[in-house]
C-alpha cells in the first residue's frame, strides 16, 4: 500500500484516467478522492504510485476494477427512513396527478434505494404508470442492481427502516429469500429501466417530475456541485422535484434560487416555475 500520494502523482493519475479512459474526477473532492486511491493501493497490493500509473496506462481491466473500488457504492433499502415518509405523504401525492410519472435515480449504486422508490410506488398505485430511469456511472453497479439481488444479513435492518417510513405491509411480500440473497419481486422491477450514465460529462436525457440524487454531492467540489444542480434543473418539470442526501445542501449553490424547500430536513426541493 502506497503510504501518501503527493498532490503532484494525484493530479496525474486524474490526467491519466480522463485521457485514457474518458472518465473526469477533475472536479471532484480531491482529499476524499485521494484517500480512495490510497486505499485501492493496499487493495490491489500496489507498493508505489510508478506501479499505480504503469497499470493504469496498460491495463483496462484493472482501471474497471479501480473505477468499481472508489466510486460510491453504499446505500441500503430505505436509508434515512424520515425522507421515504415525507416521500409519501408530501411527494406523491402530487405526482399523482400526472398520467405519466418519469423519476430519475442519478448515482443509483447497486439499486437498492431505487427497489425502495419501487415500493413506495407500488403502495401508493402509482407504479404502473411510472417509469424509473435508474444510472450510474459504474456498470458493475448497474450489473448488480439489474439482478434485484440484496444481502439477505441486510434484510432485518431494512424491514426496520421500511415500517419506520411509514410502510404497513409484510416486507417479505417483495422479495424471495435464498441462502444468503433475497431477490427484489420481479413485479417491481417491471417499470425500472438501468443504464449508464455519467453527471460529471453527459446530458439531458428526458424530462422528470422527480430526481433523486442522494450522498452522491459530497464527493464533489463545489464546481461540480453547481454543474451537476443545473442539469437537474434541467431535466425537471416544472415544479419538479429535487431529493439530496440529508448532509447534502443547496446552500452554497449559484442554482439554488430556482428551487424552493419542500422538506428542508429530508433536503427536497422543489423547482420553481
Amino acid at each position: 500500500m502506497v503510504e501518501e500520494i503527493s498532490n503532484g502523482d494525484f493530479t496525474d493519475l486524474v490526467k491519466i484516467i480522463q485521457q485514457r479512459y474518458g472518465y473526469d474526477f477533475t472536479d471532484y473532492a480531491p482529499a476524499s478522492l485521494k484517500r480512495r486511491f490510497t486505499r485501492f493501493t493496499g487493495f490491489a497490493h500496489i507498493s508505489n504510485v510508478f506501479e499505480l500509473k504503469h497499470r493504469l496506462l496498460n491495463d483496462a481491466g484493472f482501471f474497471q476494477e479501480m473505477v468499481q473500488y472508489i466510486t460510491v457504492n453504499v446505500t441500503e433499502m430505505f436509508r434515512d427512513p424520515a425522507f421515504y415518509k415525507t416521500l409519501r405523504e408530501q411527494v406523491l401525492p402530487r405526482l399523482a396527478s400526472y398520467p405519466i410519472i418519469k423519476i430519475w435515480h442519478a448515482g443509483c449504486a447497486s439499486g437498492e434505494e431505487v427497489y425502495s422508490m419501487a415500493i413506495l410506488l407500488e403502495e401508493a398505485g402509482l407504479l404502473d404508470r411510472c417509469r424509473i430511469y435508474a444510472t450510474d456511472m459504474n456498470a458493475a453497479n448497474l450489473r448488480k442492481a439489474k439482478k434485484g439481488a440484496v444481502a439477505l444479513k441486510d434484510m432485518k435492518d431494512y424491514t426496520c427502516n421500511y415500517i419506520q417510513s411509514g410502510g404497513v405491509n409484510d416486507f417479505s411480500n417483495y422479495y424471495t429469500a435464498g441462502c444468503d440473497t433475497a431477490i427484489i419481486d420481479a413485479a417491481l422491477r417491471r417499470n425500472i429501466i438501468f443504464f449508464q450514465h455519467n453527471l460529471v460529462t453527459d446530458q439531458v436525457f428526458n424530462e422528470f417530475q422527480l430526481i433523486c440524487c442522494r450522498n452522491v454531492f459530497i464527493y464533489f467540489n463545489r464546481t461540480l456541485q453547481e454543474r451537476v444542480v443545473k442539469l437537474f434543473y434541467e431535466s425537471l418539470t416544472s415544479l419538479g422535484y429535487l431529493a439530496l442526501g440529508i448532509k447534502e445542501s443547496l446552500l452554497y449553490n449559484d442554482e439554488r434560487f430556482k428551487f424552493e424547500p419542500v422538506n428542508a430536513a429530508n433536503k427536497i426541493f422543489r423547482r420553481k416555475v
